[in-house]
């Protein structure tokens, strides 16, 4: 198994920035591609951003291509998600999520088996 804690959210004035990280823990050779994912109050939850094993290839969601990166430190088991140019719809809980296929096996037809707890991003106006 695969455990994933999310930090770095909080409360952010609209334009501001922030950076998300995600940690991986446990079985930390066992999975691949990671990604991002969001839920806003009486929404449905969201893709955000994924990216490859490797790190070299990335997807967006329409809604953030431009202001948001997602990077990752396979060295450190870490992925990141930076958010700049925020806006009040981007609040939300984030969460992250891994592949528990190894490498880029599956990319990016990604299906994600490991999720965290969730850090809560608010933006206000």
């Amino acid at each position: 198994q695969v455990q994933l804690a999310e930090s770095g959210g909080g409360l952010v004035q609209s334009g501001g920035s922030l950076r998300l990280s995600c940690a991986a823990s446990g079985r930390t050779f066992a999975y691949g591609a990671m990604g991002w994912f969001r839920q806003a109050p009486g929404k449905e939850r969201e893709f955000v951003a994924s990216i490859s094993w490797r790190g070299g290839s990335t997807y967006y969601a329409d809604s953030v291509r431009g202001r948001f990166t997602i990077s990752r430190d396979n060295a450190k088991n870490t992925v990141y998600l930076q958010m700049n140019s925020l806006k009040p719809e981007d609040t939300a809980v984030y969460y992250c999520a891994a592949d528990s296929v190894r490498y880029d096996s599956r990319w990016p037809n990604v299906e994600y088996d490991y999720w965290g707890q969730g850090t809560q991003v608010t933006v206000s106006s």
